[in-house]
């Protein structure tokens, strides 16, 4: 014991000489080298001398306010709202393996595509187009050709009574009975035309092409169902300008003169009628010839569909639809134009001689055919990407469109079961 005034002891009574070192001074492990930083405990290196930069073993834990924001994007993820801390996650770009986004489509896509499909495919597209506007031109421009050989005649020769009479008969049976037959021809042609041409876009919208046969070979089984709809629509749309026009006639048999001004009146109030009237049904059954190629739905069944796909956005398809009526007949018309006047001008002033109405009749087919090559693939283009565009936005189809393509991107091409994607089956809703 000690007085207070010696040394403190060493080691206090009742302790063993031989004490741990301390907590915070673990002691050396035995196989440190010598000079070389002493190990923490359990093995690791001390915290205060954690190694840091690129070399170290492990990254440092994140601060806590990193942490934090991490936390809380994922969690305003989860419940769909905005992340608290930072800018939000830029959109992924649409998947778009082919001519359009696989997204719901807005009219520049609409157009964009159309002009793509010409594109990735001219030889079928417009080879094709070109083969039937020729058809379809051939007998409006000898119609037209023989109405133009009776007017000079009758310029040339106004004294001919007789003669001119029956040049100006030929001229009238040539110029309707040119334009029936040319109506007549554009019926069968361009039906089977737009069916082709929607094959085509339907497998042109994973990124793939079909050739003509190949096309043809897909579509011929859905001709009959396609001239249904087409011979349908005739009768809608024929039917009350037929049922009116004899009623006119009728009435004016059976009118005085004093009859006439109403007569008149009611025509253009009719006509005015029936635009509206066309204009609606055009519209509500504007993609029913794409439900009947990429569908395999009946006539009937097709134009059902039509109508349910265009319910909901009526004006916005009419207006696409007017749209590109209006720029492709602006297109076409600067086109057809010269060569119409040339065909004119030379048949007017030229010799009397068959060359000169064959010559005229050439001039005019080329023109007519370059102005109705670019309007039927284009027309067809924006009714089957407006088919699915109203697919996507009522049925979700984007989604359904967009796991084929990844798949068909993952195999590295394009397999022909992809025009089975566009069956109603594959819909939420059919």
């Amino acid at each position: 014991m000690s007085d207070g005034h010696g040394p403190t002891p060493e080691t206090p009574s009742g302790w063993s000489a031989e004490q741990p070192p301390p907590y915070s001074a673990p002691p050396a492990s035995p196989w440190t080298a010598p000079g070389s930083q002493q190990q923490g405990p359990y093995g690791g290196p001390p915290h205060q001398q954690a190694p840091q930069g690129p070399h170290a073993p492990y990254p440092p834990p994140p601060p806590y306010q990193q942490h934090g924001q991490q936390h809380g994007q994922h969690h305003g993820q989860h419940h769909g709202q905005q992340p608290p801390y930072g800018p939000p996650m830029p959109h992924p770009p649409a998947l778009r393996p082919g001519i359009i986004p696989l997204r719901p489509l807005g009219l520049g896509d609409i157009l964009d595509g159309t002009i793509k499909l010409i594109r990735s495919n001219p030889k079928a597209v417009l080879g094709l187009s070109a083969i039937a506007a020729l058809i379809a031109a051939v007998p409006l421009a000898v119609g037209q050709a023989f109405v133009i050989d009776a007017t000079r005649v009758a310029l040339d020769d106004p004294t001919g009574a007789a003669e001119a009479q029956l040049n100006s008969v030929y001229g009238v049976i040539g110029q309707y009975g040119g334009t029936l037959i040319s109506y007549a021809v554009q019926f069968v042609v361009v039906t089977l035309l737009t069916g082709v041409l929607t094959r085509i876009l339907g497998r042109a919208v994973f990124g793939g092409n079909l050739s003509a046969g190949d096309a043809w070979r897909l579509v011929k089984g859905r001709v009959p169902a396609l001239f249904g709809v087409v011979g349908l629509m005739a009768v809608i749309m024929l039917v009350p300008l037929i049922v009116f026009t004899l009623i006119m006639v009728a009435l004016a048999l059976n009118a005085g003169a004093s009859d006439l001004g109403w007569l008149f009146g009611a025509t253009i109030l009719f006509l005015v009628l029936y635009v509206g009237y066309y204009l609606f049904f055009r519209t509500r059954f504007a993609l029913a010839s794409p439900a009947v190629v990429l569908e395999g739905r009946g006539p009937i069944d097709a134009m059902r569909r039509s109508w349910q796909l265009v319910t909901g956005d009526f004006w916005r398809v009419f207006g696409i639809l007017l749209l590109t009526t209006l720029l492709v007949g602006l297109v076409a018309g600067i086109l057809t134009v010269p060569f119409t006047m040339a065909g004119t001008l030379f048949g007017m002033l030229g010799a009397d001689s068959v060359a000169t109405t064959v010559l005229a009749a050439v001039l005019l087919a080329l023109g007519t055919m370059l102005g109705s090559m670019l309007t039927y693939p284009f027309e067809a283009g924006v009714s089957g990407l407006l088919y699915a565009d109203r697919r996507m936005r009522s049925e979700a189809f984007d989604l359904v469109l967009q796991t084929a393509a990844i798949e068909q991107q993952r195999q590295g091409w394009v397999h022909d079961s992809a025009d089975e994607l566009w069956h109603p089956s594959n819909s939420a809703r059919s």
